[in-house]
């Protein structure tokens, strides 16, 4: 029997220590998502009431643009989300602050990818597939890395060609979604475009201005009341600053981008 030893610097202080640093909104939509994938055991039917599916979305029903990228099809489909999505979310939230990351992640960074979905879906596609999945947001937030680190390096080599940067997200959906079966394209790259969008600043207009944050901030006293909470002002880079550069896009967890919706399928007319 083979011996597989973890690297030299793993240790199991220094995984705890960093699940203990995770600030507070990357903590409560990774306890939403658990929840949510507990709670299908005592109710089968919840996974399908969150899920994305096209022609039942209306406005009684807009629930499913907010509900959607935190439920999942099973314990691998959740599991591997969580480990990509983590360091992606922790990282956006270190730099942009508590505040954004909650306003961004419960609107228009789920329902904006959600609608462009429908739009294409239905209006184009004539269909109605049924998406649900984090890797929403994981491909999202590849997306405004890889314009970020586009800056800095503009492309990378690989044997004789020179690969743009910025592509690297688009690859890695191309790869997710012929290697592992029922992924869906659309539905990542609906949510590589916003990424795109927010990284090349066209929609950094959603963030609550900086000057009604502070006033909240300032007059709820966050920083004191709340454990995790990230101030717009001690936010590690600044709301719009460089990310971190000891964590280029290339350290994130290429192969647990697992799929919007995980088996993809043709929804119930």
């Amino acid at each position: 029997m083979a011996v597989v030893s973890l690297p030299a610097h793993y240790s199991p202080q220094r995984l705890r220590s960093y699940v203990l640093r995770l600030p507070l909104v990357t903590r409560l939509i990774l306890l939403v998502v658990v929840a949510l994938w507990v709670a299908t055991f005592a109710n089968a039917g919840l996974r399908e009431k969150c899920a994305l599916i096209p022609d039942q979305v209306s406005l009684t029903a807009a629930y499913r643009l907010n509900t959607y990228p935190v439920t999942h099809l099973g314990f691998f489909h959740v599991f591997l989300n969580i480990l990509a999505l983590t360091p992606l979310l922790e990282r956006f939230e270190a730099e942009h602050g508590t505040l954004v990351s909650l306003v961004l992640f419960t609107g228009p960074f789920a329902t904006f990818p959600g609608i462009l979905y429908i739009l294409i879906e239905r209006g184009l596609l004539r269909s109605n597939t049924a998406v649900q999945g984090a890797s929403v947001w994981v491909f999202l937030l590849l997306s405004a890395e890889a314009v970020v680190t586009h800056r800095a390096n503009p492309s990378f080599a690989i044997g004789p060609y020179k690969i743009p940067t910025w592509t690297t997200p688009l690859i890695f959906i191309v790869i997710t979604s012929a290697l592992v079966p029922g992924t869906s394209l659309l539905g990542h790259l609906c949510g590589a475009l916003i990424g795109y969008l927010w990284g090349l600043n066209y929609i950094r207009f959603l963030a609550p201005p900086e000057k009604i944050l502070r006033w909240i901030e300032s007059k709820l006293k966050l920083m004191q009341r709340v454990p995790h909470y990230v101030s717009v002002d001690r936010s590690t880079f600044g709301r719009y600053g460089v990310l971190p550069s000891s964590t280029p896009l290339q350290s994130a967890i290429v192969g647990t981008t697992q799929r919007l919706g995980g088996e993809v399928r043709e929804a119930q007319e």
